[in-house]
This record gives structure tokens, sequence and C-alpha cells, in this order.
């Protein structure tokens, strides 16, 4: 029983650790719903997205390697290509008010999963979380199979509480009239933001500049 405890502890810690960032950005996803934008595709989106960063460290678990860090700050180019998607977005539609689409609620569940901005969401969660990996890595390898199934669970407990929290964050009047006002400008910006502090961050551009001075050396 102890043990249990310890691994709900550890993965209370190790999410809150790792994962609080990802509140400003969800919030901001939230203040964009309209009529295509919908919160189940945020959430689904940032499920989808934490079940990669889950998947990509197991290999700490059984043991194996995964890639090096550095090249992992390429990931940062994702929230970038999305982010400079949304401004051109925002620069084309203002935001809409949310209507009710009875077209697009009788679409097949297949047909609403396949939705693009599910994935978009999945992405930048993915690439804010590179840094997880590193700490998911020797956690899971330092976790028995019981305590690595209970942090699990935990961590994926909590990424529901993460949603609601930047749901509710959006109905604070002073914080959404914030972002109705200023959301469609500043998430751009925010995702650009943080895709070349993922990239600059994590070293990618010494690693290129060695390999780019490696290939350039003359032969003989």
């Amino acid at each position: 029983m102890s043990g249990i405890v310890t691994a709900i502890g550890t993965g209370l810690t190790a999410f809150g650790a790792t994962n609080i960032d990802d509140l400003v950005i969800l919030t901001l996803f939230f203040s964009q719903i309209n009529g295509t934008f919908r919160r189940w595709h945020i959430v689904i989106g940032q499920y989808l997205g934490f079940a990669a960063l889950v998947i990509a460290s197991l290999p700490g678990f059984f043991g194996g390697l995964i890639l090096p860090r550095p090249w992992l700050g390429l990931l940062g180019l994702l929230p970038i290509l999305i982010g400079i998607g949304c401004w051109f977005d925002s620069e084309k539609n203002e935001p809409d008010e949310v209507k009710v689409d009875t077209e697009s609620s009788n679409r097949s569940i297949l047909a609403n999963f396949i939705n693009l901005q599910i994935y978009s969401v999945a992405a930048v969660t993915f690439a804010n979380g590179t840094d997880n990996i590193s700490i998911y890595l020797p956690l899971f390898a330092s976790s028995s199979l019981e305590s690595l199934l209970v942090i699990v669970g935990v961590f994926f407990t909590l990424v529901g509480f993460l949603c609601f929290a930047a749901y509710k964050l959006t109905h604070q009047p002073d914080i959404a009239k914030l972002l109705t006002r200023y959301g469609h400008n500043l998430l751009p910006l925010v995702l650009i933001g943080l895709g070349v502090f993922l990239v600059v961050e994590s070293n990618i551009l010494n690693q290129l500049t060695l390999l780019a001075r490696e290939f350039s050396l003359p032969w003989g």
C-alpha cells in the first residue's frame, strides 16, 4: 500500500513540475473556441499529445534508448509552423461567435475525430513536452510495473484536471475579456515563441553547426 501512495505522490510531483506551462497554452486554445474549433478537439488533442510523450518515455522502463535530447529540439518547429498558420488565419478571419452547426453536429464520429484541429493541439502538446521525456525516462526506469501503472494513471487523470482548469480560466471575466480581445493575436505569438525557445534551449543549433562544419571540410 505504501508503494502505491509513494507512486501517487511521485506522479503528482512529476506532472506538476513538467506540465504547468501547458495551462497557459490550453487557456489560449480554449479562448479560440468557435463553430469549428470545439472544446473536445482541445481535450482529445491534449490527451493524444500527452499519450505520445508517455509512449516516447517508455524505453526508459524497458531499458532502451531514444533519440539524443538535442535532436528532440527539432520538434520546436511544430509549434512555429502551427503558430504561423494561426497567424494567417487570424489575419483572414475575425473570431466568430459560437453558432450551432447542425450539419457538423450530424457528422460521423470518425469524421469528427479526423479533425486537423485535434492534431494541431496534439502536436503543440508533444513539442512543448520534450523536456518531459528527459524526466519521465529515468522516472520510468526506476519504477516497478505496479508503480509505472499508478504513475501513468495519475498523469492521465491530471491531464483532465488541467484541461478543466484552463477552460474555467477563460470564464473569469477579466481573463475572458482579455483573451476574447487579444487571444487570436496572442496565440500565434505564444506558439512561435514556444517553438523558438524549444529549438534554442535544446542546443540543436550548435549540433547542426558542427555537422555543417564537418561536411564542409575539404577532402584530403
